[in-house]
Protein backbone atom coordinates (compact mmCIF):
# COMPACT_ATOMS: atom_id res chain seq x y z
CA UNK A 1 0.00 0.00 0.00
CA UNK A 2 3.08 2.37 0.52
CA UNK A 3 3.99 2.24 -3.16
CA UNK A 4 0.25 3.22 -3.90
CA UNK A 5 -0.05 6.07 -1.61
CA UNK A 6 3.56 7.21 -3.08
CA UNK A 7 2.46 6.85 -6.52
CA UNK A 8 -0.93 8.34 -6.58
CA UNK A 9 0.24 12.01 -6.93
CA UNK A 10 2.38 11.24 -9.82
CA UNK A 11 -0.25 8.80 -11.65
CA UNK A 12 -2.94 11.68 -10.91
CA UNK A 13 -0.17 14.43 -12.79
CA UNK A 14 -0.23 11.93 -15.65
CA UNK A 15 -4.04 11.55 -16.16
CA UNK A 16 -4.36 15.59 -15.43
CA UNK A 17 -1.78 15.95 -18.59
CA UNK A 18 -3.16 13.46 -20.83
CA UNK A 19 -6.58 15.45 -20.48
CA UNK A 20 -4.69 17.88 -23.42
CA UNK A 21 -3.93 15.06 -25.69
CA UNK A 22 -7.56 15.53 -27.87
CA UNK A 23 -5.93 19.10 -28.44
CA UNK A 24 -2.66 18.15 -29.82
CA UNK A 25 -1.95 17.65 -33.64
CA UNK A 26 1.50 15.78 -32.85
CA UNK A 27 3.13 14.24 -29.46
CA UNK A 28 5.35 16.59 -27.20
CA UNK A 29 8.56 15.54 -26.05
CA UNK A 30 8.43 17.24 -22.79
CA UNK A 31 5.63 15.61 -21.12
CA UNK A 32 3.34 12.37 -20.52
CA UNK A 33 1.23 11.71 -22.91
CA UNK A 34 -0.79 8.46 -24.45
CA UNK A 35 1.59 8.08 -27.06
CA UNK A 36 4.58 7.95 -24.80
CA UNK A 37 3.42 6.38 -21.58
CA UNK A 38 1.79 3.16 -22.06
CA UNK A 39 5.26 1.24 -22.79
CA UNK A 40 6.49 -0.19 -19.71
CA UNK A 41 5.33 -2.77 -16.40
CA UNK A 42 6.24 0.03 -13.97
CA UNK A 43 4.29 2.99 -16.10
CA UNK A 44 0.90 0.18 -16.13
CA UNK A 45 1.31 -0.05 -12.23
CA UNK A 46 2.11 3.83 -11.99
CA UNK A 47 -1.86 4.35 -13.43
CA UNK A 48 -3.22 2.25 -11.78
CA UNK A 49 -2.10 3.26 -8.54
CA UNK A 50 -3.02 7.06 -9.54
CA UNK A 51 -6.51 5.53 -9.80
CA UNK A 52 -6.55 4.36 -6.14
CA UNK A 53 -6.49 8.45 -5.04
CA UNK A 54 -10.18 8.14 -5.97
CA UNK A 55 -11.36 6.11 -3.49
CA UNK A 56 -13.17 7.75 -0.80
CA UNK A 57 -11.46 8.54 2.48
CA UNK A 58 -12.55 11.07 5.58
CA UNK A 59 -15.07 12.10 3.15
CA UNK A 60 -17.23 8.76 3.78
CA UNK A 61 -17.74 9.59 7.51
CA UNK A 62 -18.21 13.00 6.46
CA UNK A 63 -21.77 11.75 4.44
CA UNK A 64 -23.22 10.21 7.61
CA UNK A 65 -24.27 14.10 8.37
CA UNK A 66 -26.88 13.68 5.63
CA UNK A 67 -28.33 10.92 7.72
CA UNK A 68 -30.07 10.74 11.33
CA UNK A 69 -27.37 9.15 13.03
CA UNK A 70 -25.30 12.28 13.94
CA UNK A 71 -25.14 16.09 14.16
CA UNK A 72 -22.48 18.35 12.75
CA UNK A 73 -21.81 21.42 14.95
CA UNK A 74 -22.16 23.99 12.80
CA UNK A 75 -23.74 24.12 8.89
CA UNK A 76 -22.30 22.23 6.76
CA UNK A 77 -23.79 21.23 3.19
CA UNK A 78 -23.73 17.44 4.22
CA UNK A 79 -25.99 18.64 6.70
CA UNK A 80 -27.87 21.02 4.55
CA UNK A 81 -29.01 18.13 2.07
CA UNK A 82 -29.81 15.77 4.89
CA UNK A 83 -32.13 18.55 6.20
CA UNK A 84 -33.68 19.08 3.01
CA UNK A 85 -32.50 22.74 2.75
CA UNK A 86 -30.19 22.84 -0.36
CA UNK A 87 -30.53 23.75 -4.12
CA UNK A 88 -29.05 23.10 -7.33
CA UNK A 89 -26.25 25.76 -7.09
CA UNK A 90 -24.91 24.01 -4.00
CA UNK A 91 -21.36 23.64 -4.21
CA UNK A 92 -21.53 20.50 -2.68
CA UNK A 93 -23.23 19.12 -5.69
CA UNK A 94 -21.28 19.93 -8.37
CA UNK A 95 -17.68 19.31 -6.16
CA UNK A 96 -19.13 15.48 -6.11
CA UNK A 97 -20.14 14.89 -9.65
CA UNK A 98 -16.77 16.46 -11.16
CA UNK A 99 -14.60 14.11 -8.70
CA UNK A 100 -16.34 11.38 -9.69
CA UNK A 101 -16.57 11.68 -13.27
CA UNK A 102 -12.65 13.28 -13.12
CA UNK A 103 -12.13 9.47 -11.56
CA UNK A 104 -14.18 7.90 -14.35
CA UNK A 105 -12.31 9.64 -16.96
CA UNK A 106 -8.98 8.76 -15.53
CA UNK A 107 -10.32 4.97 -15.61
CA UNK A 108 -11.71 4.89 -19.01
CA UNK A 109 -8.60 6.04 -20.25
CA UNK A 110 -6.21 3.21 -18.44
CA UNK A 111 -8.95 1.18 -19.58
CA UNK A 112 -8.39 2.49 -23.40
CA UNK A 113 -4.72 2.22 -22.83
CA UNK A 114 -3.27 -0.21 -20.93
CA UNK A 115 -3.17 -3.00 -23.57
CA UNK A 116 -0.35 -1.29 -25.30
CA UNK A 117 2.66 -2.31 -22.50
CA UNK A 118 4.88 -4.49 -23.09
CA UNK A 119 4.63 -6.90 -19.67
CA UNK A 120 6.40 -10.17 -18.77
CA UNK A 121 3.45 -11.53 -17.91
CA UNK A 122 0.39 -10.25 -19.43
CA UNK A 123 -1.81 -11.78 -16.91
CA UNK A 124 -0.65 -8.75 -14.59
CA UNK A 125 -2.31 -6.20 -16.91
CA UNK A 126 -5.10 -7.66 -16.86
CA UNK A 127 -5.40 -7.77 -12.96
CA UNK A 128 -4.58 -4.06 -12.81
CA UNK A 129 -7.35 -3.30 -15.61
CA UNK A 130 -9.82 -5.46 -13.20
CA UNK A 131 -8.43 -3.32 -9.86
CA UNK A 132 -9.50 -0.18 -12.23
CA UNK A 133 -13.08 -1.64 -13.13
CA UNK A 134 -13.70 -1.43 -9.20
CA UNK A 135 -12.71 1.71 -8.69
CA UNK A 136 -14.81 3.07 -11.67
CA UNK A 137 -17.83 1.12 -10.48
CA UNK A 138 -17.06 2.72 -7.21
CA UNK A 139 -17.35 5.78 -8.58
CA UNK A 140 -20.75 5.18 -10.67
CA UNK A 141 -22.11 3.69 -7.37
CA UNK A 142 -22.37 7.38 -6.12
CA UNK A 143 -23.37 8.68 -9.37
CA UNK A 144 -26.51 6.80 -9.38
CA UNK A 145 -27.02 7.05 -5.61
CA UNK A 146 -26.96 11.01 -5.81
CA UNK A 147 -28.77 11.67 -8.97
CA UNK A 148 -30.34 8.08 -10.26
CA UNK A 149 -30.14 8.43 -14.01
CA UNK A 150 -26.28 10.03 -15.17
CA UNK A 151 -24.35 9.98 -18.34
CA UNK A 152 -22.66 6.63 -18.49
CA UNK A 153 -19.05 7.43 -20.11
CA UNK A 154 -16.92 3.96 -20.87
CA UNK A 155 -14.58 6.14 -22.82
CA UNK A 156 -12.11 9.37 -22.44
CA UNK A 157 -14.24 11.92 -24.65
CA UNK A 158 -13.18 15.54 -26.06
CA UNK A 159 -15.24 18.17 -25.26
CA UNK A 160 -17.95 18.47 -28.02
CA UNK A 161 -18.36 14.74 -27.01
CA UNK A 162 -19.09 15.58 -23.46
CA UNK A 163 -22.19 16.96 -24.07
CA UNK A 164 -23.76 13.67 -23.96
CA UNK A 165 -27.55 13.18 -21.93
CA UNK A 166 -28.21 10.73 -19.10
CA UNK A 167 -28.44 7.04 -19.13
CA UNK A 168 -30.97 5.53 -17.33
CA UNK A 169 -29.92 4.22 -14.19
CA UNK A 170 -30.98 0.56 -14.85
CA UNK A 171 -28.83 0.74 -17.55
CA UNK A 172 -26.10 1.88 -16.02
CA UNK A 173 -26.62 -0.43 -13.00
CA UNK A 174 -26.44 -3.59 -15.93
CA UNK A 175 -23.56 -2.13 -16.62
CA UNK A 176 -22.01 -1.99 -13.31
CA UNK A 177 -23.29 -5.17 -12.36
CA UNK A 178 -21.45 -6.83 -15.23
CA UNK A 179 -18.50 -5.42 -15.49
CA UNK A 180 -17.69 -5.89 -11.65
CA UNK A 181 -18.42 -9.64 -12.44
CA UNK A 182 -15.39 -9.80 -15.09
CA UNK A 183 -13.60 -7.67 -12.99
CA UNK A 184 -13.50 -10.66 -10.46
CA UNK A 185 -12.62 -13.17 -13.08
CA UNK A 186 -9.06 -11.39 -13.59
CA UNK A 187 -8.59 -10.86 -9.33
CA UNK A 188 -7.29 -12.94 -6.84
CA UNK A 189 -9.47 -14.34 -4.26
CA UNK A 190 -6.55 -13.54 -1.06
CA UNK A 191 -6.79 -11.22 0.68
CA UNK A 192 -4.30 -8.10 -0.26
CA UNK A 193 -1.22 -7.84 1.98
CA UNK A 194 2.73 -6.57 1.73
CA UNK A 195 2.75 -4.58 -0.75
CA UNK A 196 -0.59 -5.26 -2.14
CA UNK A 197 -2.23 -4.32 1.13
CA UNK A 198 -5.27 -2.24 0.29
CA UNK A 199 -5.91 -3.32 -3.44
CA UNK A 200 -8.79 -4.53 -4.85
CA UNK A 201 -9.23 -8.09 -5.16
CA UNK A 202 -12.08 -10.70 -6.30
CA UNK A 203 -13.54 -10.39 -2.70
CA UNK A 204 -14.12 -6.37 -3.27
CA UNK A 205 -15.23 -6.43 -6.99
CA UNK A 206 -18.21 -8.98 -5.62
CA UNK A 207 -18.75 -7.36 -2.60
CA UNK A 208 -19.22 -4.19 -3.94
CA UNK A 209 -21.82 -5.90 -6.87
CA UNK A 210 -23.82 -6.96 -3.98
CA UNK A 211 -24.21 -3.50 -2.70
CA UNK A 212 -24.84 -2.07 -5.90
CA UNK A 213 -27.30 -4.98 -6.82
CA UNK A 214 -28.90 -4.30 -2.92
CA UNK A 215 -29.35 -0.59 -3.13
CA UNK A 216 -30.54 -1.34 -6.98
CA UNK A 217 -33.67 -3.57 -5.45
CA UNK A 218 -32.19 -6.18 -7.25
CA UNK A 219 -32.27 -8.98 -4.89
CA UNK A 220 -31.56 -12.18 -5.96
CA UNK A 221 -28.46 -10.97 -7.48
CA UNK A 222 -27.47 -9.64 -4.04
CA UNK A 223 -27.91 -12.28 -2.32
CA UNK A 224 -25.64 -14.23 -5.10
CA UNK A 225 -22.63 -11.88 -4.61
CA UNK A 226 -22.99 -12.11 -1.19
CA UNK A 227 -23.10 -15.38 -0.88
CA UNK A 228 -20.22 -16.00 -3.77
CA UNK A 229 -17.85 -13.49 -0.94
CA UNK A 230 -18.87 -15.91 1.89
CA UNK A 231 -18.36 -18.85 0.05
CA UNK A 232 -14.35 -17.59 -0.73
CA UNK A 233 -14.04 -18.74 2.79
CA UNK A 234 -11.05 -15.83 2.91
CA UNK A 235 -12.72 -13.15 4.93
CA UNK A 236 -14.00 -13.53 8.87
CA UNK A 237 -15.16 -11.06 11.41
CA UNK A 238 -12.21 -9.05 13.54
CA UNK A 239 -11.80 -10.69 16.82
CA UNK A 240 -9.46 -10.35 19.24
CA UNK A 241 -11.44 -12.72 21.72
CA UNK A 242 -13.05 -9.60 23.71
CA UNK A 243 -16.12 -9.29 23.21
CA UNK A 244 -16.59 -5.98 25.26
CA UNK A 245 -13.84 -4.57 23.07
CA UNK A 246 -14.13 -6.98 19.87
CA UNK A 247 -16.09 -4.45 17.53
CA UNK A 248 -14.56 -0.89 18.90
CA UNK A 249 -11.42 -2.23 17.95
CA UNK A 250 -11.85 -2.91 14.26
CA UNK A 251 -12.13 0.96 14.12
CA UNK A 252 -8.38 2.01 15.78
CA UNK A 253 -5.09 0.97 14.98
CA UNK A 254 -6.00 -2.58 16.50
CA UNK A 255 -7.95 -2.94 13.04
CA UNK A 256 -5.26 -1.45 10.66
CA UNK A 257 -5.15 -3.71 7.84
CA UNK A 258 -1.47 -3.53 8.10
CA UNK A 259 -1.35 -5.82 11.40
CA UNK A 260 -2.26 -8.63 9.15
CA UNK A 261 -5.20 -9.41 11.67
CA UNK A 262 -8.23 -7.79 10.14
CA UNK A 263 -9.44 -10.21 7.97
CA UNK A 264 -12.78 -8.46 7.61
CA UNK A 265 -12.67 -4.98 5.85
CA UNK A 266 -13.08 -5.69 1.86
CA UNK A 267 -12.20 -2.14 0.68
CA UNK A 268 -10.91 0.49 2.94
CA UNK A 269 -8.53 3.64 2.17
CA UNK A 270 -5.49 3.05 3.93
CA UNK A 271 -3.31 5.35 6.39
CA UNK A 272 0.14 5.34 6.76
CA UNK A 273 1.99 7.05 9.23
CA UNK A 274 4.15 10.47 7.83
CA UNK A 275 2.80 9.89 4.71
CA UNK A 276 -0.76 9.52 4.51
CA UNK A 277 -2.45 10.76 7.89
CA UNK A 278 -5.44 12.88 9.00
CA UNK A 279 -7.37 14.26 11.86
CA UNK A 280 -10.64 12.21 12.50
CA UNK A 281 -9.95 10.88 16.06
CA UNK A 282 -9.32 14.21 17.20
CA UNK A 283 -12.95 15.82 15.59
CA UNK A 284 -14.65 12.79 17.18
CA UNK A 285 -12.70 13.83 20.81
CA UNK A 286 -11.96 17.30 20.03
CA UNK A 287 -10.56 18.63 23.40
CA UNK A 288 -11.34 22.17 23.25
CA UNK A 289 -14.09 23.01 21.09
CA UNK A 290 -17.26 21.12 19.80
CA UNK A 291 -17.08 17.84 18.58
CA UNK A 292 -17.41 17.52 14.87
CA UNK A 293 -20.56 13.79 15.34
CA UNK A 294 -22.65 14.28 17.70
CA UNK A 295 -24.60 10.93 17.94
CA UNK A 296 -28.60 11.64 17.97
CA UNK A 297 -31.33 10.49 20.36
CA UNK A 298 -32.22 8.49 17.63
CA UNK A 299 -29.22 6.48 17.02
CA UNK A 300 -29.32 5.76 20.97
CA UNK A 301 -32.77 4.85 20.74
CA UNK A 302 -32.25 2.16 18.49
CA UNK A 303 -30.16 -0.39 19.97
CA UNK A 304 -32.01 -2.99 21.48
CA UNK A 305 -31.77 -4.17 25.21
CA UNK A 306 -29.25 -7.29 26.02
CA UNK A 307 -32.67 -9.57 25.78
CA UNK A 308 -33.18 -8.61 22.24
CA UNK A 309 -36.22 -6.26 22.18
CA UNK A 310 -36.50 -2.79 21.98
CA UNK A 311 -36.29 -0.05 24.55
CA UNK A 312 -40.41 0.52 24.17
CA UNK A 313 -41.19 -3.19 24.58
CA UNK A 314 -38.17 -4.35 27.34
CA UNK A 315 -38.76 -4.36 30.95
CA UNK A 316 -35.09 -4.41 31.59
CA UNK A 317 -35.44 -0.35 30.32
CA UNK A 318 -35.56 2.58 32.69
CA UNK A 319 -33.67 5.83 32.78
CA UNK A 320 -33.91 7.70 35.90
CA UNK A 321 -30.16 9.30 35.19
CA UNK A 322 -27.64 9.07 32.22
CA UNK A 323 -25.44 5.92 33.33
CA UNK A 324 -28.64 4.61 32.92
CA UNK A 325 -29.26 4.81 29.40
CA UNK A 326 -26.55 2.51 28.61
CA UNK A 327 -27.81 -0.26 30.97
CA UNK A 328 -28.62 -3.56 29.84
CA UNK A 329 -28.50 -2.80 25.72
CA UNK A 330 -26.57 -4.66 22.74
CA UNK A 331 -22.72 -4.36 23.69
CA UNK A 332 -22.23 -2.91 20.32
CA UNK A 333 -23.86 0.55 21.81
CA UNK A 334 -21.16 1.18 24.13
CA UNK A 335 -18.56 0.62 21.39
CA UNK A 336 -19.61 3.56 19.08
CA UNK A 337 -21.06 5.37 21.60
CA UNK A 338 -18.96 6.74 24.86
CA UNK A 339 -20.19 5.45 27.90
CA UNK A 340 -20.07 6.84 31.73
CA UNK A 341 -16.32 5.06 32.92
CA UNK A 342 -15.12 4.46 29.64
CA UNK A 343 -11.26 6.25 28.30
CA UNK A 344 -11.54 8.59 25.97
CA UNK A 345 -9.53 12.14 24.75
CA UNK A 346 -12.17 14.69 25.41
CA UNK A 347 -10.95 16.39 28.42
CA UNK A 348 -12.37 18.24 31.20
CA UNK A 349 -12.00 21.62 33.05
CA UNK A 350 -8.52 22.87 30.48
CA UNK A 351 -6.78 20.05 31.66
CA UNK A 352 -3.69 19.93 30.20
CA UNK A 353 -3.56 17.77 26.76
CA UNK A 354 -1.55 14.30 27.22
CA UNK A 355 -1.54 11.18 26.06
CA UNK A 356 -2.93 9.69 28.79
CA UNK A 357 -6.51 9.07 28.21
CA UNK A 358 -9.60 10.18 31.04
CA UNK A 359 -12.26 8.91 31.98
CA UNK A 360 -15.65 10.13 30.81
CA UNK A 361 -18.06 11.16 33.93
CA UNK A 362 -20.74 13.51 32.09
CA UNK A 363 -21.48 15.58 28.93
CA UNK A 364 -20.45 19.18 28.48
CA UNK A 365 -22.00 21.57 27.17
CA UNK A 366 -20.62 24.93 27.96
CA UNK A 367 -17.91 26.27 24.78
CA UNK A 368 -15.50 27.32 26.80
CA UNK A 369 -12.46 25.86 25.17
CA UNK A 370 -11.55 23.62 28.64
CA UNK A 371 -13.21 20.40 27.50
CA UNK A 372 -15.08 18.88 24.39
CA UNK A 373 -18.80 20.06 24.22
CA UNK A 374 -21.32 18.05 22.87
CA UNK A 375 -24.57 19.57 21.14
CA UNK A 376 -26.77 16.06 21.85
CA UNK A 377 -25.51 15.14 25.04
CA UNK A 378 -23.61 12.02 23.37
CA UNK A 379 -20.30 11.24 21.94
CA UNK A 380 -18.67 8.60 19.61
CA UNK A 381 -15.90 5.95 20.77
CA UNK A 382 -16.12 4.39 17.65
CA UNK A 383 -13.27 5.47 15.07
CA UNK A 384 -11.54 7.72 18.06
CA UNK A 385 -7.97 5.91 18.11
CA UNK A 386 -7.12 7.51 21.29
CA UNK A 387 -3.84 8.05 20.95
CA UNK A 388 -4.08 10.50 18.18
CA UNK A 389 -6.48 12.64 19.62
CA UNK A 390 -3.50 14.74 21.33
CA UNK A 391 -1.93 15.11 18.42
CA UNK A 392 -3.34 17.60 15.14
CA UNK A 393 -3.63 15.89 11.40
CA UNK A 394 -1.56 12.66 12.75
CA UNK A 395 -4.05 9.95 12.51
CA UNK A 396 -2.96 7.02 10.88
CA UNK A 397 -6.26 4.82 11.01
CA UNK A 398 -8.12 2.93 8.08
CA UNK A 399 -11.22 3.91 7.26
CA UNK A 400 -13.04 1.10 6.52
CA UNK A 401 -15.39 1.56 3.31
CA UNK A 402 -16.90 -2.21 2.99
CA UNK A 403 -16.65 -4.67 5.42
CA UNK A 404 -17.79 -8.44 5.50
CA UNK A 405 -20.20 -7.49 7.89
CA UNK A 406 -21.35 -5.56 5.82
CA UNK A 407 -21.89 -8.53 3.14
CA UNK A 408 -23.64 -10.65 5.68
CA UNK A 409 -26.48 -8.17 6.28
CA UNK A 410 -26.41 -7.74 2.53
CA UNK A 411 -27.34 -11.81 2.15
CA UNK A 412 -29.73 -11.75 4.88
CA UNK A 413 -31.69 -8.38 3.79
CA UNK A 414 -31.34 -10.06 0.27
CA UNK A 415 -33.24 -13.21 1.29
CA UNK A 416 -35.88 -11.31 3.57
CA UNK A 417 -37.15 -9.49 0.34
CA UNK A 418 -36.79 -12.85 -1.89
CA UNK A 419 -39.55 -13.58 1.10
CA UNK A 420 -36.91 -16.98 1.35
CA UNK A 421 -34.96 -15.75 4.86
CA UNK A 422 -34.81 -19.09 7.36
CA UNK A 423 -33.44 -18.78 10.66
CA UNK A 424 -30.58 -20.59 9.51
CA UNK A 425 -29.87 -17.40 7.07
CA UNK A 426 -29.60 -15.56 10.38
CA UNK A 427 -27.29 -17.54 11.96
CA UNK A 428 -24.81 -17.82 9.21
CA UNK A 429 -25.24 -13.62 8.93
CA UNK A 430 -26.84 -11.27 11.60
CA UNK A 431 -26.10 -13.54 14.35
CA UNK A 432 -22.82 -13.87 13.24
CA UNK A 433 -22.39 -10.58 14.18
CA UNK A 434 -24.23 -10.66 17.33
CA UNK A 435 -21.50 -13.32 18.68
CA UNK A 436 -18.54 -10.90 18.43
CA UNK A 437 -20.11 -8.99 20.93
CA UNK A 438 -22.32 -11.53 23.37
CA UNK A 439 -25.61 -10.16 22.01
CA UNK A 440 -28.43 -12.41 22.15
CA UNK A 441 -29.55 -14.20 18.72
CA UNK A 442 -32.11 -13.01 16.42
CA UNK A 443 -34.68 -15.92 16.55
CA UNK A 444 -37.23 -15.21 14.11
CA UNK A 445 -40.25 -17.09 15.91
CA UNK A 446 -39.52 -14.82 18.77
CA UNK A 447 -39.50 -11.69 16.83
CA UNK A 448 -42.87 -13.20 15.34
CA UNK A 449 -43.91 -13.53 18.99
CA UNK A 450 -43.44 -10.46 20.37
CA UNK A 451 -45.56 -8.70 17.34
CA UNK A 452 -42.25 -6.90 15.76
CA UNK A 453 -41.63 -6.66 12.49
CA UNK A 454 -38.56 -8.70 10.81
CA UNK A 455 -37.90 -6.23 8.13
CA UNK A 456 -37.38 -3.70 10.80
CA UNK A 457 -35.41 -5.33 12.84
CA UNK A 458 -32.92 -6.38 9.56
CA UNK A 459 -33.18 -2.84 9.34
CA UNK A 460 -32.36 -1.64 12.64
CA UNK A 461 -29.00 -4.46 12.48
CA UNK A 462 -27.98 -2.83 9.41
CA UNK A 463 -28.02 0.81 11.02
CA UNK A 464 -26.39 -0.17 14.13
CA UNK A 465 -23.54 -2.71 12.99
CA UNK A 466 -22.50 0.32 10.23
CA UNK A 467 -23.19 3.64 11.95
CA UNK A 468 -21.09 6.47 11.41
CA UNK A 469 -19.57 4.08 8.15
CA UNK A 470 -21.39 6.61 5.58
CA UNK A 471 -24.53 4.35 4.63
CA UNK A 472 -27.11 5.61 6.60
CA UNK A 473 -28.59 8.14 4.12
CA UNK A 474 -28.54 6.01 1.23
CA UNK A 475 -30.56 3.07 3.46
CA UNK A 476 -33.15 5.58 4.47
CA UNK A 477 -33.68 6.61 0.26
CA UNK A 478 -33.69 3.12 -0.93
CA UNK A 479 -36.20 2.39 1.94
CA UNK A 480 -38.15 5.36 0.95
CA UNK A 481 -38.20 6.13 5.10
CA UNK A 482 -37.23 10.00 3.96
CA UNK A 483 -39.66 11.86 6.53
CA UNK A 484 -37.25 10.51 9.03
CA UNK A 485 -34.92 13.03 8.05
CA UNK A 486 -37.39 16.01 7.87
CA UNK A 487 -37.74 14.97 11.92
CA UNK A 488 -35.87 17.56 14.69
CA UNK A 489 -33.01 15.73 15.64
CA UNK A 490 -32.91 15.60 19.25
CA UNK A 491 -30.26 14.32 22.25
CA UNK A 492 -30.33 13.29 25.34
CA UNK A 493 -32.75 13.93 28.27
CA UNK A 494 -31.49 17.21 30.52
CA UNK A 495 -33.46 15.49 34.01
CA UNK A 496 -30.91 12.69 33.33
CA UNK A 497 -28.11 14.57 33.70
CA UNK A 498 -26.34 15.31 37.77
CA UNK A 499 -27.25 19.11 37.34
CA UNK A 500 -29.82 19.78 34.56
CA UNK A 501 -28.54 23.68 35.22
CA UNK A 502 -25.68 22.11 32.83
CA UNK A 503 -27.63 22.38 29.87
CA UNK A 504 -30.49 25.59 30.75
CA UNK A 505 -29.57 27.12 27.80
CA UNK A 506 -30.39 24.74 25.32
CA UNK A 507 -33.88 24.01 23.98
CA UNK A 508 -35.87 20.96 24.50
CA UNK A 509 -39.22 19.48 24.41
CA UNK A 510 -42.15 19.13 26.71
CA UNK A 511 -40.13 15.93 28.13
CA UNK A 512 -37.25 17.42 28.47
CA UNK A 513 -34.81 16.29 25.74
CA UNK A 514 -32.96 18.48 24.02
CA UNK A 515 -34.06 19.97 20.26
CA UNK A 516 -30.34 20.25 18.45
CA UNK A 517 -31.04 20.82 14.88
CA UNK A 518 -35.10 21.98 13.51
CA UNK A 519 -36.50 23.55 10.54
CA UNK A 520 -35.79 20.06 8.65
CA UNK A 521 -37.84 19.34 5.51
CA UNK A 522 -38.49 16.30 3.21
CA UNK A 523 -39.83 16.86 0.24
CA UNK A 524 -40.53 13.38 -1.42
CA UNK A 525 -41.21 14.39 -5.10
CA UNK A 526 -37.71 15.90 -5.08
CA UNK A 527 -35.85 14.67 -2.20
CA UNK A 528 -34.70 10.73 -3.17
CA UNK A 529 -32.58 12.38 -5.84
CA UNK A 530 -30.38 14.80 -5.88
CA UNK A 531 -30.74 17.95 -8.59
CA UNK A 532 -28.78 18.14 -11.16
CA UNK A 533 -25.90 20.69 -10.56
CA UNK A 534 -26.63 23.80 -11.97
CA UNK A 535 -22.76 24.38 -13.64
CA UNK A 536 -23.66 20.89 -15.23
CA UNK A 537 -26.75 22.09 -16.52
CA UNK A 538 -25.07 25.04 -17.65
CA UNK A 539 -22.27 23.54 -19.58
CA UNK A 540 -24.54 21.00 -20.95
CA UNK A 541 -27.72 21.76 -22.55
CA UNK A 542 -28.24 17.64 -23.21
CA UNK A 543 -28.50 16.92 -19.36
CA UNK A 544 -32.06 17.08 -17.78
CA UNK A 545 -32.92 17.98 -14.07
CA UNK A 546 -34.42 15.69 -11.73
CA UNK A 547 -38.31 16.07 -10.62
CA UNK A 548 -39.19 19.24 -8.67
CA UNK A 549 -35.65 20.94 -9.26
Amino acid sequence: MKNIIYCCLAGCLFFFSSCEEDFLDRSPTDQLTNENFWETEEQLILAANGLYANVKAKNTVDMENMGDNTLWPSSTQYQQIGSGNYGPDQNTLNTEWTTQYRGVRQANAFLENYHKATLHDPALAERLAAEVRVIRALMYSYLTNFWGDVPLVTETLTIEELMVPRDPQEEVVDFLLNDLEDAAMNLPSEIPSGEDLGRMNRGAALALKARIALYSGRFEVAEKAARDVMDMGVYELFDTGNPERNYYDLFTYAGKLSTGNNKETIIARTSLMEVDMHNLSREIHVPDQVIRWNPTKSLVDSYLMIDGLPIEDSPLYGVENYQDVFENRDPRMSQTILEPGAEWGGRYDGQEVNETPEIFRIPKFLSDRRGAVTLTGYYFTKYAELSAVPTYRRDANDFHLLRYAEVLLTYAEAKLEQGTLTQEDLDKSINLLRDRVGMKHMVISEIEANGLDLREEIRRERRVELALEGQRYFDIKRWKKGELLALDVKGTNVNWLPNPDTAGNLRTDEEGFIIAHTGRTFDPSRHYLWPVPLPQLERNPDLTQNPGW
